[in-house]
């Protein structure tokens, strides 16, 4: 039988040529002397040729095992990223606000609806009023816009190498299907600069993709703030610096993360999405030189708002994209509180105070069975980091542009969707998270009985009231690095020269009961989230 060839030595040049790793990874290998077996020699001699045998059949690489195929069909195995990928189902919902299809759509609209504005005005004889029929012709293109129309004017594209012409274009001949929009369709991207059309565009597009995903975002928020009142009287060990420190409650801890993200969403819609239509400049200089008379930067605030957004009224050839950077930054910081729930939970499970549900037919491990690994909550601070990665470039990039204008910004606004994906991915795996939770109260009072020594805090406090001479000091030598258990707490209390309703109250006090405001706190949660 035929073998593979096997491997020669590289010869001096090819070595020479090869950076030291590689020289490393093809050199002969040295062997170790073998130890000294328990057979005799003549037994070692007829091994020999068996060995070679072994060595010789064995297969050796080609170095073509991982060869790429070229013209692999898109699909969730195909694709490059795992947006559209492996979580492609998870963030279905965001096709429709920022895919190229969705930026197709929002150009058209925003080119028919100035056109309609453009026969509103009555200085323009050559537009018209548009009739009934016409506006309905329109309303019906816009209604029926498909992908496959989006398709259209990507093949139209190919040819002008510019995909604001090329909407253009397939508009146009549309109009030409209608006698009195084939009249007027020059007026189609009349006096606009293709920044007119795409700032707008994508202010539509930020508009949906946000919708999308707030009710995700107030789903996490409402998760957290039911749990904050459930476990609302739940004692729990605090821990600063990672060390036991004044005890608060579950529902406390639930609570501190709900405000923050509240805080954080209510912001979210106070961002103001700006759009422009001054041309080329920002000075309306085209519409100017044809129709003088025209109040065009009227004209263009009252297009503007009636898409829905706010007027930007100092402009280059770009809106400037600094309401962008807020949203954005907005996002990220409610994505980083939900890390930082992300990793407390980790924590929180990794030391029995919660437990997870298991589910059936779930693998913990490859190798260990036992394990129920918090898997839901390391995929959502793996999927935050990748969205906030994304959120602080484009809210650092795109408020700056060379003069009037450049054209980085166009390459990096296509990956809008980016950002709002991994974060969709990661707060449906915090919620999945959430929702597997089983707090094990037993395990935090078990830690709480543990540390009297937290204790030290209100004992020296009361002292402090009753001008006992140095309260601090005393616990510190108490306490400081020790473990002290109930009945050592209660002898130093006990000892005290302070008025009994003071010491019986400290003889009373438990880590457990040692809480402060904390159920109050989780309890009044809803009414300060109201008061947003």
């Amino acid at each position: 039988a035929s073998h593979p060839p096997r491997a020669t030595a590289p010869t001096h040049e090819f070595l020479r040529t090869m950076s030291a790793f590689t020289v490393a990874a093809v050199a002969p290998r040295a062997v170790a002397a073998p130890r000294r077996p328990f057979v005799a020699a003549k037994s070692r001699r007829a091994a020999a040729p068996v060995r070679r045998a072994v060595l010789e059949s064995a297969p050796v690489s080609s170095g073509k095992d991982f060869e790429p195929e070229p013209d692999l069909e898109l699909s969730d195995l195909t694709a490059i990223s795992p947006i559209d990928g492996r979580y492609g189902a998870k963030i279905k919902i965001l096709r429709a606000s920022f895919s190229e299809y969705a930026l197709v759509r929002a150009r058209v609209i925003v080119e028919v609806r100035w056109l309609q504005k453009l026969a509103s005005i009555p200085q323009i004889t050559e537009v018209p009023p548009l009739s009934e029929d016409a506006n309905a012709f329109l309303e019906k293109f816009l209604a029926d816009f498909s992908p496959a129309d989006a398709a259209e004017v990507k093949k139209v594209e190919r040819t002008t190498n510019h995909d604001v012409k090329a909407v253009e274009y397939v508009i146009k001949d549309r109009l030409v299907q209608h006698p009195e929009l084939k009249s007027i369709m020059e007026f189609t991207h009349f006096a606009c600069t293709s920044e007119d059309i795409n700032n707008l565009s994508h202010a539509l597009m930020l508009r949906s993709g946000v919708d999308s995903i707030l009710p995700f975002m107030d789903e996490i928020i409402d998760v957290i703030v039911g749990k904050a009142t459930e476990e609302a009287e739940t004692p729990m060990m605090s821990r600063t610096h990672g060390q036991p420190a004044s005890p608060t409650t579950l529902g406390k801890e639930f609570a501190n993360v709900a405000y923050r993200l509240a805080r954080q969403r209510a912001q979210m819609g106070k961002v103001p999405l700006y759009g422009k239509m001054a041309g080329a400049v920002g000075n309306y200089n085209a519409h100017m030189s044809a129709y003088p008379d025209v109040d065009w930067q009227r004209v263009a605030e009252e297009f503007v708002t009636s898409l829905g957004l706010t007027f930007q009224p100092y402009v280059t050839q770009i809106e400037p994209h600094d309401y962008m950077a807020e949203l954005f930054n907005c996002v990220q910081r409610f994505n980083t509180i939900v890390l930082d729930l992300d990793r407390d939970i980790w924590s929180y499970i990794s030391i029995g105070y919660f437990k997870q549900k298991t589910v059936a037919g779930e693998v913990g491990s490859s190798t260990m069975p036992h394990k129920v690994n918090p898997i839901d909550f390391e995929n959502s601070e793996g999927n935050i980091g990748m969205a906030n990665a994304m959120f602080e470039h484009l809210s650092a990039k795109l408020p700056v542009s060379r003069w009037q204008r450049d054209l980085t910004d166009s390459t990096v606004l296509r990956n809008m969707g980016v950002g709002f994906g991994y974060s969709l991915i990661a707060y449906q795996s915090t919620l999945k998270g959430l929702g597997k939770l089983e707090t094990n109260a037993a395990a935090m009072a078990a830690d709480l009985d543990c540390n009297w020594e937290v204790l030290a805090e209100p004992i020296q406090t009361v002292m402090r009231r009753h001008d006992i001479e140095k309260p601090y000091e005393k616990l510190k030598e108490l306490t400081r690095g020790r473990r002290v258990d109930r009945d050592g707490m209660r002898e130093f209390v006990q000892k005290l020269e302070m008025p009994e309703e003071s010491k019986q109250r400290l003889m009373d006090m438990t880590p457990a009961t040692y809480i402060g405001n904390a159920t109050a706190q989780a309890l009044d949660i809803v009414a300060k989230i109201k008061a947003l």
